[in-house]
């Protein structure tokens, strides 16, 4: 009855929260979350490696979509055309940082520095600037550009996209946490609000094509197909504002945030286009050093691990927060990247193969309780036989 787990870590933060990054030692390493305020979250690790001391750095929404709604060779041109100045200070945005030319010119250290995956008008700008009112913010062209900007000290935290009510968890992120040596320091929720925009002038009854990302554009499916629009894909949402504007095509609207549309000139032709109308986006906040846990507040904390094949052994690991009054608030699997597969049956006659999962709970207590720590020593010694990644 062995539960074999990659190393325990978590986070702290305000009311609500996600997963931290795994040390890559043999010990577990834990983050705690702290409920204070309304919409972001502290957190807290335990075990923190030493850090070299902080340098200078400059700017970093939505990850880029493997596939699209529709293609047209037209909408791909459009992409392909110089700024025609619908925004007058539009060759004057901040480029996106990528993964492979992570460098920024220096600054005077007086702001926080933010990374953010997408452009500027993104609505992660938007999440970043909701935690950080006073924040610089610094746009990254993927989600794995913005983790590595913090890591080589170019932005202090990097504020990304963990879940949203409607679309579910964002995947991609989960798998990064595990691959970078980040903490979970908050969250923040954002509210979307997406809105039908068009240039200058433009009647909504006038466009043919619409252009966003393909989360966006499913997010906004009824009304989309309601005025029989052709749904076109982009990489992300504030992308779509920025090639309409560019463009000068009038049929062609973009699906994106209120802040697109004033950034990139555009007119705002109808808002909360989305079907639900309660569409929030939960965001992690990550930074290099992780904040304590104490007992003076609500914290929540968050684990990773994966099990052995058997019954009921889920129920078990999870019995032993039930047994200690301990909240569960999320779970969250995925499947193992390195060793997707498991043989249950090591004869050679028909064996049967099951994927193997990494299992992500966040519960809410403080590492620094002892029924947390009381809980995970029990899950370690009952089930657990930590790895590295």
């Amino acid at each position: 009855m062995a539960l074999k787990a990659n190393p325990i870590w978590g986070y702290a933060k305000a009311p609500h929260f996600h997963v931290g990054v795994p040390d890559l030692g043999s010990r577990p390493r834990v983050f705690s979350l702290d409920f204070r305020g309304l919409n972001k979250w502290e957190c807290c690790c335990v075990g923190v490696s030493a850090q070299t001391p902080q340098r200078a750095i400059s700017p970093v929404e939505d990850e880029k979509p493997t596939h699209g709604v529709e293609s047209s060779g037209a909408i791909q041109r459009l992409s392909d055309m110089e700024l025609t100045g619908f925004h007058k200070d539009l060759n004057l945005l901040p480029k996106p940082l990528s993964a492979t030319e992570l460098s920024s010119p220096s600054c005077d250290g007086s702001k926080v520095r933010v990374a953010y995956q997408g452009i500027p008008g993104a609505y992660s700008e938007s999440a970043a600037r909701k935690a950080y009112p006073k924040c610089e913010t610094v746009p990254c062209e993927q989600f794995e550009a913005a983790f590595k900007a913090v890591e080589l000290w170019l932005v202090d935290k990097a504020v990304l996209p963990i879940e949203n009510s409607v679309g579910g968890s964002i995947h991609r992120n989960y798998d990064l946490l595990l691959r970078h040596r980040l903490h979970i320091v908050g969250e923040v929720q954002l509210v979307i609000n997406h809105c039908l925009l068009g240039l200058p002038g433009v009647r909504k009854e006038e466009l043919i094509r619409v252009l966003s990302h393909p989360q966006a554009l499913a997010q906004c499916e009824m009304t989309l197909s309601n005025l029989g629009m052709v749904r076109v894909s982009t990489d992300d949402t504030a992308g779509a504002a920025q090639i309409v504007s560019s463009s000068g095509e009038r049929d062609t609207g973009a699906v994106a945030s209120a802040e697109a549309a004033k950034i990139y000139g555009l007119d705002i032709l109808s808002e909360k286009i989305q079907d639900d109308d309660d569409n929030i986006t939960r965001f992690l906040i990550l930074a290099r050093e992780p904040i304590i846990a104490g007992t003076d507040r609500p914290y929540k904390t968050s684990i990773v691990f994966t099990l052995e094949e058997g019954p009921g052994m889920l129920f078990k690991a999870l019995a032993v927060f039930a047994l200690r009054d301990i909240n569960l608030t999320k779970i969250e699997s995925r499947p193992q990247r390195k060793r997707p597969l498991r043989i249950v049956d090591d004869s050679n006659k028909g064996s049967a193969k099951y994927f193997d999962y990494l299992f992500y709970i966040d519960f809410e207590a403080s590492m620094a309780e002892e029924r947390a720590q009381l809980a995970l020593g029990h899950l370690q010694v009952s089930f657990l036989i930590l790895h590295d990644m």
